[in-house]
């Protein structure tokens, strides 16, 4: 996979990451780190299992409180909301291990997604007033839309339970998911886990356009160095819960810090200690 040259951005972050801890008990698993994305960024978050990616997205998406730091998001502080008031700011996630409601269809899934865009009351709802109505045919449109982002394929099986699905195309309906709430920025979280190699690239294509057409800003967390290193404009290197390296894809690629983080070896400042 070929590295392609980074796109400049300019301007203020979007999102930032202060001086961010998080401990559990005594135990640390996010110490001091500092972030930062700027607007249509794709940023890539690296580092072995247990390095404190997955706490970092937690984080950001309020499942998790800092112990100390902050979060902001386009000026404003993040500390303190709940999940559901930091997806009305503006900052969806996709999951891991995939998280869709197997029991409804691929459109229905994507219609959850958009419940944070729609003003109907309870009683509107209940009564199926005109104004609802025509919401709630706009809403269907936009999830057809969203769908067709990603090919013909999932719009051809919208009624179809996602359940039925591949896996890599459960992904993409995920994604359409998160894509319904219009955010600012987009949380990935090991978009190309469980892929084979045809499927990795075809992920990497539609993360790109996500940029490039829809113009969102994207953070992800990734395993395969390969993807990240040839789609992320800036990689940041995680290791027991501290940033050990930062950089363009080529400059973190040579870090001695990270491939000591990778292959376990100690680096040359270890080995001149342990002298």
């Amino acid at each position: 996979m070929s590295v392609e040259q980074p796109i400049e951005h300019t301007g203020e972050p979007l999102l930032k990451l202060n001086n961010v801890s998080k401990f559990f008990g005594g135990l640390a698993a996010v110490q001091n780190l500092d972030l930062e994305v700027k607007p249509r960024e794709i940023i890539s978050v690296i580092g072995p299992n247990g390095a404190g990616k997955t706490t970092v997205f937690n984080l950001i998406t309020g499942i998790y409180s800092p112990t100390s730091g902050n979060i902001v998001l386009a000026g404003r502080s993040l500390a303190g909301l709940s999940p559901d008031k930091v997806l009305r700011r503006g900052i969806a996630r996709t999951f891991q291990n995939i998280r869709l409601f197997n029991n409804m269809t691929v459109l229905e899934n994507v219609l959850v997604g958009e419940h944070t865009q729609l003003k109907a009351n309870v009683l509107g709802s209940l009564f199926h007033t005109p104004n609802v109505m025509h919401e709630e045919a706009e809403a269907r449109q936009r999830a057809v839309e969203l769908l067709s982002f990603f090919g013909t394929e999932l719009v051809e099986r919208q009624e179809e339970y996602v359940i039925n699905l591949s896996y890599a195309q459960r992904r993409r309906v995920e994604v359409a998911r998160a894509l319904g709430s219009i955010p600012k920025l987009l949380l990935l979280d090991e978009p190309t886990a469980g892929m084979n190699e045809a499927e990795t690239l075809e992920a990497v294509k539609y993360v790109r356009r996500l940029r490039d057409e829809l113009g969102l800003t994207i953070l992800l967390i990734e395993h395969k160095l390969a993807v990240t290193m040839g789609m992320s404009d800036r990689i940041y290197v995680l290791d027991y819960g501290r940033k050990i390296a930062e950089g363009l894809p080529e400059e973190v690629r040579r870090d001695e810090k990270v491939i000591a983080a990778y292959l376990g070896k100690p680096t040359a400042a270890d080995q001149k200690a342990a002298e």
